[in-house]
């Protein structure tokens, strides 16, 4: 109950967009509230001096040090494990919690189920789906956590919910163990933030506490076996089932595609023999093969919840997908120009070049550890060209240049703000009718834009002026 918090002295770790919100429940439910930060720029400074106002205690420069008389930390995600003010915590037996475990707690008698989306890729897209198909069964939703709404305003807000659709990272994940949703998808699994996590077993281990606690279904990826072996590691309720989901015919128990059809063995009456079909394939914006797989993991949590087949199509066919994530910009002389900037790893990018039979390939950035030949080696046959811009361009050239040898390669040693006009003028140089440009650098942004929106922009206001 959230009186547990009153007179308790708490520190908040970290401001920011998580920050802020813990702080002020907290201190409003009689709670002593210290937050510290590493920072203390403009924005830091803002921010303290709207909670000193309130009452709040703010230490600015100081993210390491443990406060004196602290009985829990409140967590942002993205700090890492190892800061010395968490080795503190563990040796003075001060527990960690994250915002979304602060906000699983403070949910009252009655509250909202959730059903809870993470992976590697895919996830906001995921969860925006799943969102649209609820609501189309007229249920009260929203799209909450590492998205939209805040969890922490979604549980202590006036407005009810009938259910939530949960966006969880892996960073939000490791600090919340006690979270237990009613159903849970882990979509993929590849590397990413190993740098945080310390592994790849790490990593995996994070995502796989989704699962933990599942009421009625874990939903799991077919074509990723590793999705799989976290659902079977999962310590889950007497009776919740694990439910697949696959592009190919579903076998009983899974989600799939049957002649153009996204069709459910899982949650119909004598699974053995009978299907239920939930839409078309072209109900899916857009109908790429990744899309369609995170529709079927949305239809697989709604489904778990009873949502009837009918809402399933409504919501696809209702939902637009955020800018930036495979778009389609225009058509130029018969090109497509496809962004889709989101794809900042090489796990999205190969889905990304799975949608499109011949491509001139815009890719580079910051490749944060990653290495490309996998990447290059699976789409080669697929490549018209590429056009390489960005700070790491270099390792993708080289593989291009161990894969895919006869591939033509531009290569753009600029990093001004004119660099995305002269990448699509070169790769519509290269490209043939039929063909499509696609912008899926498999990279970072922040060496060139601000973020991958700003970069997706670059792409999309070059395309309009190739088109005028």
């Amino acid at each position: 109950m959230p009186s547990e918090f009153t007179g308790k002295h708490v520190t908040v770790a970290g401001l920011g967009v998580s920050g802020v919100p813990a702080a002020k429940v907290l201190h409003g439910l009689g709670a002593h509230v210290t937050v510290v930060n590493d920072g203390a720029d403009e924005r830091a400074r803002t921010q303290a001096a709207e909670l000193e106002a309130l009452g709040v205690t703010v230490r600015l420069g100081d993210g390491d040090t443990l406060p004196e008389g602290t009985e829990l930390i409140v967590t942002a995600p993205g700090w890492k494990p190892d800061k010395p003010l968490f080795t503190a915590a563990r040796e003075a037996g001060v527990p960690v919690w994250g915002d979304v475990e602060l906000a699983w707690r403070l949910r009252g008698p009655g509250a909202a189920p959730w059903l809870a989306v993470t992976g590697t890729n895919g996830k906001t897209t995921t969860v925006q789906m799943l969102a649209s198909i609820l609501k189309a069964a007229g249920l009260r939703t929203a799209a909450v956590g590492n998205i939209g709404v805040s969890l922490l305003d979604a549980v202590t807000g006036e407005e009810e919910y009938d259910v939530l659709a949960v966006e969880l990272s892996s960073y939000q994940l490791h600090w919340a163990p006690s979270l237990r949703a009613h159903s849970a998808v882990v979509l993929n699994l590849a590397p990413d933030h190993l740098d945080w996590h310390g592994s790849m077993e790490a990593y995996a281990a994070d995502k796989g506490r989704i699962y933990e606690g599942n009421q009625v279904a874990c939903v799991y990826n077919v074509a990723d076996k590793a999705t799989e072996d976290l659902v079977r590691a999962a310590d889950v309720e007497e009776g919740c089932r694990a439910v697949g989901f696959t592009l190919g015919t579903p076998a009983p128990s899974q989600l799939g595609v049957v002649e153009g059809l996204l069709v459910d063995r899982a949650f119909v009456e004598d699974r053995q023999k009978n299907a239920q079909e939930l839409a078309e394939v072209s109900d899916v914006n857009p109908p790429a093969p990744h899309n369609i797989a995170n529709a079927l993991a949305a239809a697989g949590l709604a489904r778990a919840f009873g949502v009837p087949a009918a809402a399933v199509r409504d919501g696809l066919r209702a939902f637009t997908p955020d800018a930036h994530r495979i778009a389609h910009v225009a058509d130029v002389d018969g090109v497509a120009y496809v962004d889709d900037s989101k794809a900042t790893n090489t796990h999205a990018t190969e889905a990304s070049l799975a949608a499109y039979e011949s491509i001139v390939w815009i890719a580079g950035g910051l490749a944060k550890g990653a290495t490309f030949d996998e990447l290059v080696a699976g789409a080669a046959k697929r490549l018209r060209g590429a056009v390489l811009i960005g700070a790491d361009r270099a390792l993708i050239r080289e593989a291009l240049a161990r894969h895919a040898p006869e591939v033509p390669v531009v290569d753009l040693d600029r990093t001004d703000t004119g660099a995305m006009l002269q990448a699509v003028q070169e790769a519509r140089r290269l490209a043939r009718p039929g063909d499509t440009v696609l912008l899926a650098p498999a990279c970072a942004s922040m060496d060139m834009f601000t973020n991958y929106n700003q970069r997706g922009d670059a792409f999309a206001q070059a395309v309009r002026e190739l088109g005028a």
